[in-house]
């Protein structure tokens, strides 16, 4: 298989990471437009946060369904029906005028997002020689982290030229483009199976991560006791217990938990989490910071957004290179690090903070974010088989969707909730004249953002630590069998 495509191998990666790349620039291209989305459409801020919410919410609810079904009825016919669905979505986002209607569009949107997703790295594997798979994989990587920072700065730079429909409509002729390639270059596959989904591990799945998040969106507007929220957490926890219970004794699991028992598996599946938290935390303030206080048009907010990228798509080859020569542990720690100095460096921004000072600090956390993701997503792709490739890199895609969401929950939730504090009464909305407030709450999330890195920076330091005194007992013990470290 390998060989019959080995001539089209490389426009079919283009294919993959144009699909990728659209699929996970929907995820934050709307962040920067939302004041303009919710007062075209008269919602306020809390209610025009679904905009996003509901499409990385659907894609974490079902992306692992995708994947299951890749291999059982050919990673191609998913991926290709995925850039269809996003196709339509996004049509059907950019011609309507109606909230309820929008919404319904961002979950067609996300329905292809997530079967893209899931199939990407699949599809790289079968087409790429073994020699060549580590660097169309970290190209992948990159095209996804490009695709969800590129966002806000694009975002800014199109509703400032024309109109906010124009986030979602730019995406139907690049979709049409791709889906046609699509269709005649990737590998076909007549693979009949006599495996079945694990439809019950699938829906207990899902009914333990919707309520989950759709419950942490509206923390902001309805508060932590209320019914609905406690509703939607105890439905959540339930739901996942029955749902680890039920995949220790399927012999086809949705999830295979024992890939978890591999320590650095898990911390790197972790790490890549927190990051995406941490910057989604930033991502969803940024904007209301560069227009609501700063006063800057949405051109000019987007080219201040657009510095991270930039920066992004410099580090993220380079930094791949240098860890196949030191290894990539290091480099997750010092990125880690600088993450964290970057967000707490933000936490400083004030009304009378400089243009200079607010690049310098965007610059320290995208070079700590250059530095960590090409060789965390290196760590995630090597700890598991060449058979795992596929559920690795849906695990990987799972968590930095759930990375997504949880980051835009607690920044809402953190600024809104230290407004209302200190204003009194309830709040879910930027409060004009009321600069101060604002800056407060912002500074609150983006602490907590930075404690959050900076925890992962920890385990990681620690994990270096110990792999270096191992190291260091063999050494000492010349007729020790090596074995290769497991966890």
């Amino acid at each position: 298989m390998e060989k019959s495509y080995e001539k089209n191998k490389w426009p079919i990666l283009l294919i993959v990471v144009m699909s990728t790349f659209m699929a996970t620039l929907d995820s934050s291209i709307v962040n920067v437009a939302l004041p303009q989305m919710a007062r075209a459409m008269d919602v306020d801020t809390a209610q025009i946060q679904l905009v996003v919410t509901s499409y990385l919410i659907v894609i974490v609810g079902i992306i692992l369904i995708f994947g299951k079904l890749g291999d059982m009825l050919g990673k191609t016919r998913i991926f290709t029906f995925g850039i269809a669905m996003f196709t339509l979505g996004s049509l059907l986002c950019g011609i309507t005028s109606s909230f309820p209607v929008l919404i319904g569009a961002r979950i067609v949107q996300a329905v292809g997002a997530a079967a893209t997703m899931a199939n990407n790295q699949g599809i790289i594997t079968q087409v790429f020689p073994a020699t060549e798979r580590g660097k169309a994989l970290g190209l992948t990587g990159t095209s996804v982290a490009l695709g969800s920072l590129v966002g806000p700065g694009l975002g800014g730079i199109i509703v400032g030229a024309a109109s906010w429909e124009y986030i979602f409509l730019i995406n139907v002729p690049v979709g049409v483009v791709v889906l046609f390639f699509a269709l005649k270059l990737l590998p076909r596959s007549n693979k009949k199976t006599t495996e079945r989904l694990d439809v019950l591990g699938a829906v207990l799945f899902m009914f333990s991560i919707v309520p989950l998040f759709v419950a942490l969106g509206q923390v902001p507007s309805l508060g932590f006791l209320n019914p609905l929220i406690l509703t939607g957490f105890i439905v959540s926890i339930l739901s996942f217990i029955a749902f680890i219970r039920v995949e220790k004794k399927r012999e086809n699991p949705l999830i295979p938990l024992a890939i978890f028992k591999n320590k650095l598996f898990s911390l790197s599946i972790f790490c890549a989490f927190i990051t995406f938290v941490g910057l989604f935390c930033n991502s969803i303030i940024q904007p209301f910071y560069l227009q609501d206080v700063m006063i800057y048009s949405p051109e000019q907010a987007g080219l201040v957004m657009m510095i991270f990228p930039l920066v992004l798509t410099v580090l993220a080859p380079l930094s791949g290179h240098v860890s196949d020569k030191i290894g990539s542990e290091l480099l997750t720690f010092i990125g880690l690090l600088l993450i964290s100095l970057g967000l707490f460096l933000m936490a400083t921004l004030t009304e009378q903070s400089s243009l200079m000072t607010m690049v310098i600090f965007i610059v320290i956390l995208s070079v700590g974010m250059g530095l960590f993701q090409s060789p965390n997503n290196s760590l995630i792709m090597s700890t598991v088989s060449r058979h795992q490739l596929g559920i690795a890199g849906s695990i990987n895609a799972l968590v930095r969707n759930m990375g997504m969401v949880c980051g835009i929950a607690l920044a809402t939730t953190l600024l809104y909730g230290s407004m209302s504090g200190e204003l009194g009464y309830r709040v879910t909305d930027y409060v004009v004249g009321q600069n101060g407030a604002f800056i407060n709450g912002m500074q609150i999330v983006y602490t907590t953002a930075a404690a959050i890195c900076l925890f992962g920076a920890v385990l990681t330091l620690l994990r270096l630590i110990g792999k270096k005194s191992r190291v260091r007992e063999e050494a000492m013990v010349p007729d020790k069998e090596m074995r290769p470290s497991q966890d």
